[in-house]
């Protein structure tokens, strides 16, 4: 017994060392989508700062597919020495387990969640050449040709694919979905019409609707947000009821040892509250919003799940 509480002390100094001297090489943020899109905005606008604040480089590693789920797997899967995190948003950690039975993780077992980092509503915009100029001007194209119109989004079972599920459902319309391996290239696909629809994040749309090579029609919040000024909430452009909201949050590999969590809890809470880059993702339509701690990370996780689970079972999204 003797030697047993010695053991345990000496592994709790160690540990204990290790966090101290924590970090002593690049940290690898992973980021489940291509370049251009939201998740690489968010990331790298955060990682340059945190960088700074840990004193280490972070490296920006992009390994888009499956709706993020490939990434996510990767993380699971990595050691869990505070040297590879993850950006993930609700596709990885509630849509993806649900839609998907073979997806290689569990986002309980495997995952510390650090801190949620932003949020945002989602951003409904169509090709200038579709006819519409409003939610409810979509709804009557879409129920004139039915099927016809393409909607691109980051991915199946991503946050804006079950967006656009949601809206089918709820408009009682019917449009073809085509997934890519990010908000960037499903934007691009819109942009050079080979789709008409896309339901996408803020920074993938928003410097394209400023520039009149897209048309805004609407954010996916019930009402207008300050996060995207200049359009008009979900129920002013044509469907009540529709809400919905988007966020981005830090993840470690279970198993992290506890104070390397807390070192970049504090780092990235630190990051956050920093004046010049709420003022960037502002111009990106993103807001700052900081967990006060991982613990109330994880809770609000369990229940912000319960929201994707239920939209996932009441309009029967599902992997194309």
């Amino acid at each position: 017994m003797i030697r047993y509480i010695a053991l345990l002390a000496l592994l709790a100094g160690c540990a204990s060392a290790y966090a101290q001297g924590y970090p002593t090489k690049p940290i690898r943020l992973v980021v489940g989508f291509a370049p251009g899109g939201a998740a690489d905005t968010v990331a790298r606008a955060i990682g340059d700062p945190l960088g700074r604040v840990l004193g280490q480089t972070i490296i920006i590693d992009n390994r888009p597919g499956a709706g993020s789920s490939l990434a996510a797997e990767f993380v699971a899967k990595t050691a869990p020495d505070g040297y590879t995190i993850l950006i993930a948003s609700p596709s990885s950690m509630s849509v993806n387990p649900v839609i998907n039975p073979n997806v290689g993780y569990s986002s309980e077992r495997d995952f510390a969640p650090i801190t949620k980092v932003t949020s945002s509503p989602l951003v409904v915009a169509v090709h200038p050449s579709l006819p519409v100029h409003n939610i409810r001007e979509l709804i009557a194209e879409a129920k004139r040709t039915p099927g016809r119109l393409n909607y691109a989004t980051s991915g199946n079972g991503s946050a804006p694919h079950l967006g656009a599920v949601l809206f089918s459902s709820m408009a009682g319309v019917e449009m073809m979905h085509v997934p890519f391996k990010g908000g960037a290239p499903a934007v691009q696909s819109v942009l050079a019409g080979d789709t008409q629809v896309t339901f996408a994040t803020p920074p993938s749309v928003l410097p394209l609707i400023q520039a009149r090579r897209l048309r805004g029609l609407a954010v996916t919040t019930r009402f207008a947000s300050p996060a995207v000024p200049g359009l008009p909430g979900m129920e002013e452009a044509g469907l009540a009821n529709y809400d919905l909201t988007f966020w981005y949050g830090f993840f470690a590999p279970a198993g992290i040892p506890a104070e390397v969590l807390k070192r970049l809890y504090s780092a990235t809470s630190q990051v956050l509250q920093r004046p010049e880059l709420k003022l960037l993702l502002a111009r990106e339509g993103t807001d700052i919003s900081g967990s006060r701690s991982p613990e109330e990370f994880a809770v609000f996780l369990r229940e912000d799940a319960k929201l994707w689970e239920r939209l996932v079972r009441e309009t029967g999204a599902k992997i194309e």
